[in-house]
């Protein structure tokens, strides 16, 4: 395990995700002693071909004890390994691939082996980062909030300020930068909005072949079917005070809402509910925000865009123009996640998941 890491002294940490989409593996570095940052490093992405998506994909839903899941778990492995080759970095975070999240129930089931990583890679991983904050009772995600906080800290701000997530799933982070320590009371609030990305992409995966909605191009050409949106906004989860979390296909009624409309007015109305989710989670904020930071895929469509611009009484803003990258920020995040979990910071608390005290998470393990 690496030992002696200061406050104040910059650590080389990579963090690797592989997120709901099933796209592929983000890599990135970040240079941090797990309070502030101080700087980003490379950057990579190792792609899922079509049938290693195919496999991925119909392990989904799947937990640890179930059968069939060799191929899957070989090409979790073998895509993270190949993504880290070569790294200089220090210390890695291996998020792993999240196959089913229930955390009132089963648990959490992040699909990968750190051990086996650190022996493949010859440097020590930080993973596991979800399952000790289930078991105290937490949500297990979203965990990006500590890094969030991080990063409105790194950018200067100083007025409260939103990070919304769209990827498979949508999450917000609401900052106090003003707060020193993530941990304290008022410096973040963080929750899942609802489905994003990931109906969409199903639809057009099913309907069309093709594996999302390129620059909301099908959605631009439909119509939001204003009473499908009511019965999905009429969803308990939104009524919910946070935190609380979702699982990839908590919303699978979603599909149904959408069945009989065309291609076009389907993409729209999955767009708009996902847009209308972000509206609601704005209920819960407990100071306005001076804008709303975009990161995730959803914020490469414009479509999407607009609509959460149309929406929300703040100015929204693709993060990318902070100067930030807005496709690495979650793997960025478990690199940073990584250091706080070797300096023994907490990684999670009540505000991001809901868990009964501040709690670092993630297993370490040496090559």
């Amino acid at each position: 395990m690496i030992k002696g890491i200061q406050a104040g002294t910059g650590l080389r940490a990579i963090g690797a995700m592989s997120g709901t989409s099933l796209d592929g593996v983000d890599v990135a570095e970040v240079i941090t002693d797990g309070q502030e940052i101080f700087g980003f490093g490379a950057t990579g992405y190792r792609s899922y071909s079509p049938e290693e998506h195919r496999v991925l994909r119909e392990a989904l839903g799947k937990w640890h004890e179930d059968a069939g899941l060799e191929a899957a778990f070989e090409i979790v492995q073998r895509a993270h390994s190949e993504a880290l080759s070569g790294t200089d970095a220090e210390l890695v975070g291996f998020h792993g691939q999240t196959l089913a999240h229930e955390p009132r129930g089963r648990g959490t089931h992040q699909m990968g082996d750190g051990a086996a990583l650190a022996e493949a890679l010859g440097k020590t991983v930080v993973w596991d980062f979800r399952s000790s904050d289930v078991e105290l009772g937490g949500e297990g995600a979203p965990l990006a909030p500590f890094f969030h906080h991080a990063c409105a800290r790194y950018l200067g701000y100083e007025a409260p300020v939103a990070f919304l997530n769209l990827g498979g799933v949508g999450n917000i982070t609401f900052v106090d930068p003003r707060i020193e320590k993530p941990e304290a009371e008022g410096a973040v609030l963080a929750f899942d909005t609802g489905p994003a990305n990931a109906p969409i992409n199903d639809l057009c995966n099913e309907r069309l072949g093709t594996p999302y909605d390129e620059g909301g191009a099908l959605a631009r050409k439909g119509t939001v079917e204003t009473g499908a949106l009511e019965l999905f906004l009429a969803d308990p989860y939104f009524y919910r005070m946070p935190p609380k979390s979702l699982d990839r296909d908590a919303f699978a009624e979603m599909r149904e809402l959408v069945l009989e409309l065309s291609d076009a007015d389907a993409a729209a109305t999955l767009t708009g509910m996902a847009a209308a989710s972000v509206l609601q989670a704005m209920d819960h904020a407990p100071e306005a925000p001076s804008e709303v930071l975009v990161t995730g895929g959803g914020r490469l469509n414009p479509i999407m865009m607009e609509m959460l611009a149309a929406a929300l009484d703040c100015p929204v803003r693709n993060i990318d123009e902070t100067g930030l990258n807005g496709d690495m920020l979650e793997a960025q995040a478990f690199g940073y996640l990584a250091v706080r979990v070797a300096r023994g910071l907490p990684t999670s608390c009540q505000s991001t998941t809901g868990v009964r005290a501040a709690v670092g998470g993630g297993i370490v393990s040496t090559p």
